[in-house]
């Protein structure tokens, strides 16, 4: 990774707060011209009372205005007020423009989860995709908020203040002018050990915060194997480590504030001095003196605001890194048409009655290839009819899932088609197409929410009579009731704990609520007892009825009420037809069975 994508990157961010980094920057330029302004009226106000005798006139309240010093005082109180003013509102709009950052910036970060899809991150830890959406996402506003101001302001108030200086005092316009470049120069020589050890700090962050997830996750494993004490000591030194990374970049960023406050010192001494000496030698006037030496510190201080905030762009870059890299992960996913504004979205229909007879899939020689060249369906053809019940069985790796997720638009086929009731999958609106789509894997995520909230789950409002409905077809209605809260009771984390048949019952009353024509089951019954098996089958029954349904099975049970069973066997379709076909023909699904060490009700 090179610094300049990482540069090119933050620079693509630019346009997104254009308006307010102008914004706060014209409040910058704005207050270096008060600046400028208000040492001339204090060196005006000093000389004047100091030099010319005024000081008594200017309280006489018969002096006109205009000949007395009170004027200098009104303008030099507004000036003053007028600098505070500016100054606020370069920070204000400097904040404006990170907060329209980083907010876009995590919306493209999650549009870059739905593009990958969960095949394109199921390779990278969930530590580093948190660490990515919420630190490397805040990494980046110190960059818009402090730096870009404070770069133009240190690029133009500086050479405004040596124009205004030079015609008065061409010694002192040299004097900036050489001391100057010392600040930018010694910063970058800083700069560069600050940026590797930002780098090393954003990476001990993501493998501190793996291993907490992990930690987390495995609880169970852990405590189970007695592994606990091991994981603490791997947390615990991954959190030293990025203590002692964090420490290193703060003592660069007080050494080198500390050697641009020093450099900043010195160039204000030496113009001091030679002003110092001229006023002795009678060669400068007093006036002229004190507003160079005023501005003296003026002119160094943007460029010492732009060092403290050069570690905002180290800061910046080390984030920036990941995010590049994040970006880069490939485009799995489907992106399907968009339905345009006046197409109607697919409408939700009484639970007695789905949307059609089910729906008809194919595919047509599918081929579907990772990138890291892994070949996951080779070849694959196949026509599901309206209403037709396919079981996929094979061994670990032969592409089931992969026939799932190409449905549902987790992956893109590397060639060949899949087609939805002979429409192209790439023809349709993906969002309304998952809409007719049920899903339900071996183990059903509960989301932090009510029960009512995770049975109709995707519906912005939904239907209490419905829900209710879902729950009895799926046989799980009167266990519901028996929670303390009914319907209304919190599950998922911080929640009221389900069993996992329970838990498989209440992702079944989702298919039930979706009423959707399409089902696709990932061995819902791969975890369950006897007993729970046999009413999560009655569940699966009904469910059968008008609609497709695609189920990944590992036991004969569900087999049995599959109206075919598809063979997979290393991205390909080894054999397909009936149970009692597939027996007859003695091949790779006679062979499964016996591999599998066939008991009554279980396969594989």
């Amino acid at each position: 990774m090179t610094a300049r994508a990482e540069t090119t990157y933050l620079r693509g961010l630019r346009p997104i707060a254009r308006r307010e980094l102008r914004l706060a920057i014209a409040a910058g330029l704005l207050g270096g011209i008060a600046v400028v302004a208000q040492a001339w009226l204090v060196a005006t106000i000093l000389h004047d009372g100091l030099f010319e005798g005024r000081v008594t006139e200017s309280l006489r309240i018969t002096e006109p205005l205009g000949d007395s010093l009170a004027l200098p005082f009104v303008l030099l109180v507004a000036v003053v007020l007028l600098r505070a003013a500016a100054a606020w509102a370069a920070d204000r709009f400097g904040f404006s423009a990170a907060m329209r950052v980083v907010p876009a910036l995590r919306a493209a970060l999650l549009a870059k989860l739905d593009r990958a899809g969960p095949a394109g991150l199921a390779e990278r830890p969930s530590g580093e995709i948190v660490a990515i959406l919420s630190e490397a996402a805040r990494g980046v506003e110190p960059f818009f908020s402090r730096y870009l101001p404070a770069v133009v302001q240190a690029a133009v108030i500086p050479l405004g203040i040596v124009l205004v200086v030079a015609p008065l005092d061409w010694i002192s316009a040299l004097a900036f002018a050489v001391t100057a470049p010392l600040i930018p120069v010694f910063m970058v020589l800083i700069g560069k050990g600050a940026e590797a050890l930002n780098q090393r700090q954003w990476g001990r962050m993501q493998r501190m915060s793996g291993h907490l997830l992990d930690a987390i996750q495995g609880l169970p494993t852990l405590r189970a194997y007695n592994a606990g004490a091991r994981m603490i000591e791997a947390v615990a030194a991954a959190a030293d480590a990025y203590r002692r990374d964090t420490m290193a970049v703060l003592r660069l960023a007080f050494l080198s504030a500390l050697t641009l406050e020093f450099f900043a010192t010195m160039s204000i001494a030496i113009v001091a001095v030679l002003i110092g000496f001229r006023l002795l030698w009678g060669d400068m006037s007093y006036q002229h003196g004190l507003f160079v030496l005023l501005l003296a510190p003026e002119f160094y201080l943007p460029l010492r605001a732009m060092g403290t905030a050069y570690h905002a762009r180290m800061e910046a870059l080390g984030a920036a890194e990941r995010l590049v890299a994040f970006e880069a992960m490939p485009d799995l996913a489907r992106a399907g048409r968009r339905a345009g504004p006046t197409e109607p979205a697919p409408r939700a229909q009484s639970l007695h009655a789905p949307s059609s007879a089910g729906t008809a899939v194919a595919f047509h020689d599918v081929r579907l290839a990772y990138p890291d060249g892994r070949v996951a369906l080779d070849g694959v053809t196949l026509d599901v009819a309206a209403g037709e019940t396919i079981a996929i069985v094979g061994a670990s790796g032969a592409g089931k899932s992969s026939l799932l997720a190409l449905l549902m638009g987790f992956v893109r086929p590397s060639s060949g088609r899949v087609l939805i009731d002979g429409r192209d999958l790439d023809d349709l609106d993906l969002a309304g197409f998952r809409r007719r789509i049920a899903y339900i894997p071996q183990r059903p995520r509960l989301f932090t929410g009510t029960v009512a909230a995770n049975i109709a789950l995707g519906d912005p409002a939904p239907d209490r009579d419905r829900i209710l409905q879902a729950a009895r077809a799926a046989a799980i209605a009167e266990r519901i009731a028996a929670l303390p809260d009914g319907f209304d009771t919190l599950v998922g984390s911080g929640g009221h704990a389900l069993s996992g048949g329970e838990a498989q019952r209440l992702g079944l009353a989702r298919a039930f609520y979706r009423e959707a024509p399409l089902v696709l089951l990932d061995e819902p019954t791969a975890h369950l007892d006897a007993e729970t098996e046999a009413v999560v089958q009655r569940s699966l029954a009904r469910l059968r009825e008008s609609r497709t349904m695609l189920v990944i099975a590992h036991r004969l049970a569900t087999l049995r009420h599959a109206d075919r069973i598809v063979v997979m066997e290393s991205g390909r379709i080894a054999e397909a037809g009936s149970e009692a076909e597939l027996r007859a023909a003695d091949g790779r699904f006679a062979a499964l069975v016996r591999s599998a060490g066939f008991v009554p009700g279980w396969m594989g």
